[in-house]
């Protein structure tokens, strides 16, 4: 039995999704963030050093990193290739590039937006100005320009068909979805993202997506009704 160790109002929410539309059985273990600091529990470390989430335990194998164990999965269980395009063509390669890009290029800006955005509420009460000042010059300056750069770059590479790797869904998609929640939550004007817009109605619509919902529990990033 696939066991998916599951943080909750995490990345590992697409492991979830992911194993609905494989059609696979597993079991979720779900854990909450620590009140205060936000961070996994100290229970994860008992599984794997990092101490962090998502964890896929399958038999004896135990995988941590999203993008290895979506690549696990494709590799193991997708037999069909209905989940990815054929390696080595034009849409293959565009799945390696997503797959990659997914938490190499597009989730360390809006990490930064998520540090620099807590750090002012963080720092002692005399202090406050000073880094809410520096926080406010790095978003200005650099973080935000980022933010756009990227997230224009994923908009026109949707412009073609919807979806990230060729004319049909794949796991590319999976991998790139919560980059974009967590943009949609963080000050991304989808009225400027069109294509991500769509792109987000799209995925939010699959009943895969919505059977991990009921499963794994409370999103904080999944569409409010």
């Amino acid at each position: 039995m696939i066991v998916v160790h599951h943080l909750a109002d995490s990345r590992s929410q697409r492991l979830l999704w992911l194993l609905e539309e494989l059609g696979l059985d597993y079991q979720v273990k779900r854990y909450e963030r620590d009140p205060k600091t936000y961070l996994a529990p100290k229970a994860l470390k008992a599984l794997h050093p990092l101490g962090k989430a998502p964890l896929l335990q399958d038999g004896d194998i135990l995988l941590a990193e999203t993008g290895a164990i979506v690549e696990y999965l494709i590799d193991t269980y997708d037999t069909g290739g209905h989940l990815h395009p054929l390696r080595g063509t034009p849409a293959g390669r565009q799945f390696t590039f997503w797959m990659h890009y997914a938490e190499g290029s597009a989730m360390p800006p809006l990490l930064l937006k998520l540090v620099f955005s807590q750090l002012p509420n963080r720092a002692p009460a005399l202090m406050r100005p000073v880094v809410k000042a520096i926080a406010a010059k790095a978003n200005a300056g650099f973080i935000d320009p980022q933010m756009q750069t990227h997230f224009r770059f994923i908009e026109d590479s949707l412009a073609q068909t919807g979806w990230f790797a060729g004319a049909n869904f794949s796991a590319a998609d999976v991998m790139m979805s919560f980059a974009l929640e967590a943009a949609a939550t963080r000050g991304l004007d989808l009225a400027h993202f069109p294509n991500i817009a769509r792109f987000l109605n799209a995925i939010h619509a699959r009943p895969a997506y919505t059977a991990a919902l009921a499963k794994g529990g409370d999103y904080a990033y999944a569409p409010k009704n």
